[in-house]
């Protein structure tokens, strides 16, 4: 398909007007074209204007084979250009130019129908619509679209907009039209009723979406917040039954990914009976966080990182996950799955991924997922001694009972499933040789956080080492970056305290957001969405960095289970099992976290 594009993502605006200025495009809509068959004097028929009211490159024209170049002022020689145009046109028989080719330069012919699968879940409550909004309310969505609701619940549009409506809020810091751009956004969507597994449902979904594209060019995106385990039946109908006839269809898949690298497999070869892996956008939310996004801005544009992000500077990288509560009713999801599956094999090992990759050669999609899975081909497979695994038990504190795992009535009181795991992991590759990246993640723990912490080594020779004592670790640097809560960016740094006397203190140069920046945060939801209605992939897993990923700890969690290994129970809000630190005491590095300045 020969496309001309500029791609704008969105921006702010008060006006209540949703003029489609986030993606401006011309495409000709008719496959496997040779460009020897489309007339010049069709492309040249309609004048398309690229700009937008976010764009100040007014006078850039992007051309059919990339190339970029300007307009001018003074009169064209048109000379060349008929004569090219007579020669192209000789060409082709007079049969096949009689019919113009459709060039999609105005917006008023395409149309966004997001159809959200499981629409009465939490999931859709409480994060798909309130993203949605939120992108409304900015003027990322087109012009034309329209929200459909589709789950087995019997409901109506105006209940379907009245649960909504429950959970949509304005940004702290714009708060104009807040209700109006509300009922405005209500009034987009609708519901429809029908089983998963049903194509007569869907065909009647795929009537009803028609009738709202009234007649403009379709193109539409599922979303299916349902339990992995109806994937495929949904899939199968949405694509044989409610696909767009003359746009693009895409589907956002939800984790779990499977349980193993064998079910992993098998749900991405029933997948793909339906949909090419370009349809297919698989969401980890954490790629979407505002400090994993800025990752690789951190890294690759400030000179004095890169040349430290190896094993020559840096001692050992932790990514720490920890929540305060417990499993809170559900227990039956997680006890199927645990914490290894849940946490660490997608949003840390993502997160990994993305921190230890190589310079990718530019910021395309797949440049940059071809060096994240070059980085999980390089790591050892995780073995038993690998890890460390615990589980939460009943703690009294404070007058108050908090109870354990299998205390959920909706977990089996014999369960071993883990809700904590620590891991040590190793990329056997030039830059990362011999270098630890320690995984934690747990439930039921003391506080609630999320980072990347960057132990750098210590300095040779170090002449100040006598005015740190013993604890030579207080005396290295450590990069922080917090992704949540209070995001955050610091590193930890020596200087001398005021006085006359020589004493070292450790201090910190913070980037906090919140100080630093008055605009709220868009939440993950928000940008995956935005990306898969523009197509853009960077953020989504591919079906090889799933299969890498799953060959990593899939031996583990086999062994796990078939040995049935009892995990170390810890008390509900407390740091988690002791085993987590004689882990990461064997590689002579002492958690980041529990540090007394934390």
């Amino acid at each position: 398909m020969a496309t001309i594009s500029s791609s704008i993502r969105c921006c702010s605006s008060s006006s209540s007007s949703s003029s489609y200025s986030n993606s401006s495009y011309i495409e000709v809509h008719q496959k496997n074209v040779p460009f020897s068959l489309v007339s010049p004097k069709r492309l040249a028929a309609k004048k398309v204007s690229l700009q937008s009211k976010c764009n100040p490159y007014s006078d850039v024209i992007i051309m059919q084979d990339g190339a970029v170049g300007t307009t001018a002022a003074t009169t064209e020689n048109k000379a060349p250009l008929k004569k090219l145009k007579d020669e192209l046109l000789s060409i082709i028989p007079p049969d096949e130019h009689k019919e113009p080719i459709e060039v999609r330069g105005n917006n008023d012919k395409s149309t966004v129908s997001i159809t959200v699968v499981g629409a009465s879940g939490d999931l859709a409550k409480k994060k798909i619509f309130p993203a949605l909004f939120a992108l409304y309310y900015e003027d990322c969505l087109p012009e034309h679209f329209t929200i459909f609701g589709y789950s087995r619940s019997k409901m109506t549009d105006a209940e379907l907009r009245n649960m909504v409506s429950r959970t949509l809020t304005c940004r702290i810091d714009k708060r104009e039209n807040c209700d109006e751009k509300m009922e405005q956004f209500l009034q987009r969507c609708f519901y429809q009723s029908g089983q998963y597994d049903s194509q007569e449902n869907f065909m009647e979904l795929d009537k009803t979406l028609k009738e709202h594209e009234s007649g403009r060019i379709s193109n539409r995106l599922f979303y299916l917040s349902i339990p992995p385990n109806i994937f495929i039946d949904a899939v199968r109908c949405a694509s044989l039954s409610a696909s767009a006839s003359d746009g693009w269809t895409r589907v956002i898949v939800e984790k779990p990914f499977g349980r193993d690298s064998g079910s992993s497999a098998a749900l991405t070869r029933a997948l793909k009976q339906y949909l090419e892996e370009d349809q297919i956008f698989r969401i980890d939310h954490y790629l979407g966080k505002e400090l994993v996004e800025n990752l690789s801005v951190l890294r690759f544009s400030n000179l004095i990182f890169e040349p430290l992000w190896s094993r020559q500077y840096i001692r050992n990288v932790q990514f720490i996950f920890s929540e305060d509560f417990g499993t809170e009713g559900r227990g039956g999801y997680f006890d199927h799955y645990g914490i290894i599956r849940d946490i660490m094999q997608n949003h840390l090992l993502q997160i990994l991924a993305l921190f230890a990759m190589e310079t990718p050669v530019s910021l395309d999609a797949e440049d940059i997922r071809n060096e994240k899975v070059k980085v999980l081909r390089s790591m050892r497979p995780l073995r038993v001694d690998d890890v460390v695994i615990g589980q939460y038990k009943s703690h009294t504190k404070g007058g108050v009972t908090y109870p354990g795992y299998t205390d959920d009535k909706t977990v089996p009181k014999d369960s071993l499933t883990p809700t904590f795991a620590a891991a040590s992991l190793f990329i056997d590759n030039a830059r990362w040789d011999g270098v630890p990246f320690l995984m934690k993640a747990g439930k039921a723990l003391h506080n609630r956080r999320a980072e990347i912490r960057v132990q750098f080594r210590h300095v040779p020779g170090n002449i100040y080492n006598r005015n740190f004592g013993t604890d030579l670790d207080r005396a290295t640097n450590e990069l922080v970056i917090r992704v949540q809560p209070d995001e955050a960016i610091y590193l930890k740094i020596n200087n001398k305290v005021p006085g006359l006397g020589m004493r070292l203190d450790r201090s910190n140069l913070n980037l906090l957001y919140k100080a630093r920046y008055s605009k709220e945060i868009p939440d993950a939801y928000e940008r995956l969405l935005l990306d898969a209605i523009e197509g853009e992939r960077r953020l989504f897993i591919r079906s090889d960095e799933l299969d890498a990923a799953w060959s990593l700890f899939t031996p583990v969690l086999k062994d796990l289970e078939e040995k049935r290994i009892i995990p170390e129970y810890y008390p509900y809000g407390s740091r988690g099992p002791v085993g987590a630190h004689y882990l990461a005491a064997r590689y002579n590095v002492k958690w980041g976290d529990l540090g007394v300045d934390e």
